[in-house]
């Protein structure tokens, strides 16, 4: 079987950012082409709800380490501050 098989992939927890990614956009691939039979649809489909809930959780902790260079009043960067990302 395949690795994008949910039944031989490894768990969302291992996987990097780019991984996770790379088998989700592979199961919207198989569901759009809507040749998958039902059972397999249920399981790739909840295989890629975990796999969405993977990439947020890391895009998330991304987001919370990105910090932007704060200026002192002449100009020069004087240190860094949380990144406002909303």
């Amino acid at each position: 079987m395949n690795a994008s098989r949910p039944d031989t992939a490894p768990t969302a927890p291992d996987l990097p950012f780019e991984k996770a990614l790379e088998q989700l956009e592979e199961i919207v691939r198989r569901l759009e082409r809507g040749d998958v039979p039902l059972d397999e649809s249920v399981a790739i489909y909840e295989r890629g709800e975990m796999l969405k809930r993977h990439c947020e959780h890391l895009l998330k902790r991304a987001e919370a380490r990105i910090q932007r260079i704060t200026l002192g009043p002449d100009g020069r960067a004087e240190g860094t501050a949380p990144l406002d990302v909303e």
